[in-house]
């Protein structure tokens, strides 16, 4: 789509460089803090001073004037405030051509191709197969969905993949705990005691699998809560690409054999204690990893590089999204990578803080092991799919998160997931009122309106413009929760225009064919912003 604040930074580069004869280094162009200071404003000018000899807001000065030729009737006046910065009042007639572009835009709004088209592979959730999957792993699945689909968005390959941690000592204990609830008896200390165990019990004996087969009841029990994480994830509108099995690894001459003999090769394998060790410490980690304990049992770190390489065979990049409890795991995973002779910085690792679920201001338990915590399917028929991904989106993956179960169950304008889609719903129900004949024609009158723009009008217009910056700088810094703060603001915004500004039957030449094309802008705003969270959008509320 057309970028008209893409195009208007085109022009200041343009006046800009008309100054200097030289390409211009990066400016900014931001909205004042206060209206009475513009619509945009930017620091070009002190940026040029410095090579051009001249004091910054002279410099402006004669920036306005090259730049008021170029946008003509775009640029209502400039106006140099402080040091040197160029606050710029744009027309209604700016405003307006703006409207019309995002409105043409149609489905591709906010559509913009950043990626150039890399192949990237997000590994996401990844909870280990020995239970339910928790409203913890609802926000490592709402995260690294919404970072697909924001990639996507950019023009980015993107492969969703998980990883079944269906092999180890996790996997043994489990299978133990099953095995013991088949004999009637008490799972092992150490094992797991949710009430889930005893189901898979009754189904594997129904599928006439015996207590004393833990082989079998590991394999098809690690499986079973795969299946069960599948169902769970696609009810959160999340679908996988892949689901990698750990143990497909372990096999002879497999992936870990494949692994180990590239590492030998580049000689930073060596032999102590009875173990083999990998020198991770010539690579950046704080001290050697083991490979190969002295009882030659493989170690997950080898599994783990035996994965990324195995990745990185399939991609350009990888993002990992791990836990909070895995701060240790980045330096000796980017070791690990770059101790195979690949570049550590094609694996980039985000780690996800705590979820915190609020039920009448106490804190819910959260421990899988002894069976008390609250699994993500119930989460979704407490709140529903759409109030979970928003609430454990809001914030910064980086911060933890508070659920408050009461709040997010309102239907008021307190609950930001139902503050944002009402504002769609509303919206709906005005383009219905006006009705298909109406809305069409105002999509497809360019001829704009003549009265002055309200103050409501421009302040949404602007608020739409954002899309495509914000969207690429979610994608930039991997940060969703800034399109949950685009979405309340934007509804923010087009209730207070709402308020202000009439729409079906507002007086004046083509003013009310304008605000429906502005309500249809929104409206897709909303949408695509609401999409790229994973979260819909209704049309009735």
């Amino acid at each position: 789509m057309t970028d008209p604040i893409a195009k208007l930074r085109e022009a200041i580069a343009a006046a800009a460089e008309g100054l200097s004869g030289d390409s211009v280094p990066p400016f900014s162009l931001e909205e004042p803090p206060k209206p009475e200071f513009g619509d945009y404003s930017t620091n070009v000018a002190m940026l040029l001073a410095p090579s051009l000899g001249e004091q910054p807001r002279a410099v402006a000065e004669r920036l306005s004037a090259e730049l008021s030729a170029r946008l003509g009737e775009g640029l209502d006046r400039a106006e140099v405030a402080g040091p040197g910065f160029l606050n710029l009042f744009l027309s209604d007639r700016w405003y307006r051509e703006a409207g019309a572009s995002l409105a043409a835009a149609g489905e591709g709004l906010g559509r913009v191709e950043e990626g150039g088209g890399e192949r990237v592979l997000i590994e996401f959730v990844s909870a280990n197969p020995t239970g339910p999957l928790t409203a913890a792993s609802g926000r490592h699945a709402a995260y690294g969905d919404s970072v697909a689909r924001i990639l996507d968005a950019g023009g980015s390959e993107v492969a969703r993949e998980y990883y079944v941690n269906d092999a180890g000592g996790q996997i043994e204990r489990f299978a133990l705990s099953v095995a013991a609830r088949m004999k009637g008896e008490e799972p092992p200390e150490d094992g797991y005691g949710g009430a889930y165990v005893a189901e898979v019990a009754r189904q594997l004996e129904g599928e006439g699998v015996g207590a004393e087969e833990t082989g079998r009841i590991a394999e098809r029990g690690a499986e079973l809560m795969r299946q069960g994480a599948e169902d769970t994830l696609r009810r959160y509108g999340v679908e996988f690409d892949r689901w990698y099995s750990e143990r497909s690894l372990h096999a002879p001459g497999g992936g870990m054999h494949e692994a180990l003999i590239a590492l030998r090769e580049r000689g930073d394998v060596y032999e102590s204690e009875g173990a083999t060790w990998l020198r991770t410490t010539s690579y950046g980690d704080d001290k050697d990893r083991v490979l190969i304990r002295s009882d030659g049992e493989p170690t997950y770190f080898l599994a783990d590089i035996a994965y990324h390489r195995d990745k990185l065979e399939r991609c350009d990049w990888t993002i990992n999204v791990l836990g909070a409890d895995h701060h240790g795991y980045v330096d000796r995973l980017k070791a690990g990578v770059a101790a195979l002779g690949l570049d550590p910085e094609r694996l980039q690792i985000e780690i996800i803080q705590l979820v915190h679920v609020i039920e009448g201001g106490e804190r819910a338990q959260m421990s899988k092991r002894k069976g008390e915590f609250v699994t993500l399917d119930e989460l979704i028929d407490d709140i529903g799919a759409d109030a979970a991904r928003f609430w454990m989106l809001q914030r910064s993956h980086e911060t933890t998160v508070d659920l408050d179960l009461e709040l997010a169950r309102r239907q008021s304008n307190e609950n930001p997931v139902y503050y944002v889609q009402y504002a769609h719903a509303r919206i709906a129900s005005i383009l219905r009122k006006a009705g298909e004949e109406l809305v069409s024609a105002a999509l497809a009158d360019s001829s704009g309106a003549s009265a002055p723009l309200e103050p409501a009008e421009r302040a949404l217009s602007r608020r739409l413009l954002q899309l495509p910056q914000e969207i690429e700088s979610a994608a930039e810094r991997r940060t969703p929760h800034r399109l949950c703060a685009y979405a309340m603001a934007t509804a923010a915004d087009f209730h207070a225009f709402y308020r202000d500004c009439q729409v079906v039957g507002a007086e004046g030449e083509g003013v009310e064919a304008e605000r429906i094309r502005q309500c249809v802008v929104t409206k897709r705003t909303i949408a695509r912003t609401l999409e790229l969270l994973g979260i819909g959008a209704p049309e009735r509320m």
